[in-house]
């Protein structure tokens, strides 16, 4: 039995052969590669790495787009004893450098002359780093670094040394183990710089297994790899399970054509982490919006009919022969139309993961039809750890442990678990892997309980769960997804721990709040503009009043504010992956925090702006502070406690 990656790779193409393995859009035109010629790109690449240099010891890090070059270089450094680590291809050269160097990296294969550029501008500074190898050349043609190198003429390497070295790379692959480490992967880096899970063959192939063994997949499958191959979740699902199953792995053109490029695939599974169903679904919304009087009447049919029949099955009821005739109407109507547009007509599952997902979401997709699974899991333990199973949903938990899987929960409400899956550590970080793997247990940092179910609910990152003041308990997490089921809401962070009430600073959606400001004729410059306009506001507070209409009292938010610019992660203030640095924030804005909880209805900010060029100008924007005053207990309660 295949023990490694490369091992898998080699028996899918002497089982497979001309069956399509991977397929890139380019120019237009869906290419296909066949299984074996996946194997023999992956055999060149890796033997031209080893002729330049590269060794067991060695870290190959990969940089850019979903890409077929992406994979081949992954199973080329692992076909050669070596590891990879990827790096997001929207990192700035600071936080590429401080993963080259601290990975050990001797060659960087790259997209295209933008992670070009970022390399040679930190080339001064690294240490260990011998050859950075493109596969764009776009735009490449006058640079003349002696360590630039083309793709395929390092693949034209690696034909001689076979010439050379006959049946070296069969042999290479026949000596993996599955206790090798096979990739590097970063962690989210939500209160600091990202740590470097060292993750085995055996780890990420006993995941794929127990995933397949609830959720099976067919070679004959598609699936379409648009997140970042940097994410242990992407990871998860385009390497793992597809070298596993041997399902056909789809590259979509251009990140600007993905929800394109997925309706033309149709897949059977997609994976997303929460910001990717909350964007359809606000894409859903706006374009009902502005879609025809008789649509949009149907369309307010429709739902409620969807959100009855997804209760029903929520609660594992049979649902009458009158729900069923007016949902299959419904669905025959609009619902069809809708998962058409989104590409998820053939879809048997989706999953959502790397962070909660609100529940108002959950159930639009499911009063849909789209069999939407909630997953939990993390870097350390390969992906995934628990997932719904098929008929057994409850949107408030993330469903049961994957066979072979342990979870427990310790005194302190923390997740551990212990599995085949769980990783062997952070590489050169003793010390957090001491504090992190105990015994065995994963020390996941996550509060949580299990349900009369046995599902396992999760309530929060365990530092994040607040106390308010009158010892009502809360998850900031929870109220900024129902925020977030606004489609002019893309971003929220609550604060309310520490202090008398809860607030709440909320990034707009630029383009649907754009669009709606359009219809309305509502004239805008920039974002900042746009975001302190008072029709802005009442529009933004009839969502956040709607969140507040079922929390309980104390943990309505009482006073917010829209912010004058984007959380950005090239500001640090988001993960690559999207996660709020919730502490981070909380310095950067601690004038802005401490005006909510102020008397003033407006703060004066001064913020100095930086452009691509890298000029600076600095801007001066008065901030609204919008009183929520719909909910007479909130501010009574408020006053209470503030008093």
């Amino acid at each position: 039995m295949a023990e490694t990656f490369p091992q898998l790779l080699v028996e899918n193409a002497d089982k497979f052969g001309d069956r399509v393995a991977l397929r890139e859009k380019e120019f237009g035109i869906w290419q296909e590669v066949t299984w074996a010629q996946y194997l023999e790109h992956v055999r060149h690449f890796c033997q031209g790495l080893v002729h330049l240099g590269l060794t067991p010891e060695d870290t190959v890090a990969i940089v850019g787009d979903n890409r077929p070059e992406w994979v081949y270089a992954e199973l080329a450094a692992q076909s050669a004893g070596a590891r990879s680590v990827g790096i997001y291809q929207d990192a700035v050269a600071e936080e590429v450098l401080y993963i080259l160097e601290h990975a050990d990296v001797r060659f960087v294969v790259v997209e295209d002359q933008e992670q070009v550029d970022k390399i040679l501008e930190i080339w001064d500074r690294l240490e260990r780093v011998q050859k950075v190898i493109y596969y764009d050349p776009k735009g490449l043609r006058s640079y003349d670094h002696p360590a630039l190198m083309h793709f395929p003429d390092v693949e034209a390497l690696g034909r001689e040394f076979e010439q050379a070295h006959p049946g070296w790379f069969q042999e290479a692959v026949a000596r993996g183990k599955a206790s090798d480490l096979a990739i590097l992967s970063t962690t989210s880096g939500t209160t600091g710089k990202p740590k470097l899970a060292m993750l085995t063959h055996s780890n990420l192939i006993s995941m794929a297994r127990s995933l397949m063994e609830v959720d099976p997949m067919q070679p004959t499958d598609d699936f379409v790899s648009f997140l970042p191959l940097a994410w242990i979740g992407e990871q998860m699902m385009s390497v793992s399970c597809g070298l596993l199953v041997g399902f056909t792995v789809n590259f979509p053109e251009e990140p600007e054509t993905v929800q394109e490029n997925i309706r033309e695939i149709g897949p059977q599974t997609m994976f997303s982490p929460p910001r990717i169903w909350e964007s359809l679904v606000s894409q859903v919304q706006v374009k009902m919006e502005d879609s025809s009087w008789l649509k949009r009447k149907l369309f307010d049919w429709a739902l409620p009919i969807g959100y009855r029949m997804a209760d029903v099955r929520f609660r594992k009821e049979t649902p009458s022969q009158a729900l069923k005739l007016s949902y299959w109407l419904a669905d025959w109507v609009i619902f069809q139309m809708i998962k058409d547009h989104l590409g998820l007509r053939r879809i048997r599952r989706c999953y959502t993961g790397g962070a909660a997902l609100g529940p108002d979401v959950f159930r639009f997709f499911h009063a849909l039809g789209v069999n939407l699974k909630q997953i939990y899991g993390q870097t350390e333990v390969s992906g995934i750890s628990v997932v719904h199973r098929d008929g057994d949903i409850k949107f408030q938990t993330v469903g049961k442990p994957l066979p072979g899987t342990e979870i427990r929960i310790a005194e302190n409400g923390e997740i551990l678990t212990r599995s085949p899956a769980v990783f062997v550590g952070y590489y050169k970080n003793p010390e957090a892997t001491e504090e992190t793997l105990v015994e065995g247990w994963l020390h996941s940092g996550d509060a949580g309980y299990f349900d009369e179910d046995g599902h396992l609910v999760v309530i929060d990152r365990a530092k994040d769960v607040m106390v308010l003041h009158d010892g009502t308990k809360f998850s900031p997490q929870f109220i900024e997804n129902k925020l977030k089921f606004s489609p002019y809401i893309k971003e929220a962070v609550v604060f309310g721990g520490d202090w008398p009430y809860v607030t709440a600073m909320i990034n707009i959606d630029m383009a649907n709040v754009g669009k709606w400001a359009e219809n309305h004729q509502l004239a805008y410059t920039t974002y900042t503009d746009l975001a302190q306009k008072p029709e802005v506001y009442r529009l933004v507070r009839e969502d956040v009043e709607r969140a507040n209409a079922d929390l309980p009292p104390a943990a309505r938010i009482r006073r917010f504010l829209l912010l004058h610019k984007e959380l950005d992660a090239d500001d640090a203030e988001l993960t690559r992956t999207r996660k709020v640095r919730r502490r981070f924030v909380a310095e950067r804005y601690a004038e802005i925090i401490q005006a909510l909880y102020g008397e003033a209805d407006h703060l004066d900010v001064e913020t100095t702006i930086t452009y691509q060029d890298g000029s600076q100008a600095t801007i001066q924007t008065r901030l609204r502070i919008e009183e929520v005053v719909s909910d007479r207990e909130t501010r009574r309660q408020g006053d209470k406690v503030a008093g």
